[in-house]
């Protein structure tokens, strides 16, 4: 009998496959509000279609990689309580 992985959902291909689906479906949906709302721009940029669903995706984007250097700066060795 073969040992089983504590986490082997996302190593299936099939399973992958679905999440990317599940991922741009939810991206295309947060497109859809902004056809049957009227937009008033308070700064120019916040006009065009799409606006809040990109500023939502580069904001979350941000987070992340802002996160990750924050992680790199906060590093510490392992064997740092060993001393």
């Amino acid at each position: 009998m073969t040992p089983k992985k504590e986490f082997d959902y996302f190593d299936k291909p099939k399973n992958i496959r679905r999440l990317w689906v599940m991922l741009y479906a939810a991206c295309g949906l947060t497109v859809i509000p902004d056809l049957f709302t009227t937009r008033h721009a308070y700064f120019g940029i916040d006009s065009f279609f799409g606006f809040y669903a990109l500023l939502g995706f580069v904001s979350c984007t941000v987070l992340i990689l802002f996160s990750k250097l924050v992680g790199f700066i906060l590093k510490v060795k392992e064997d740092y309580y060993d001393r």
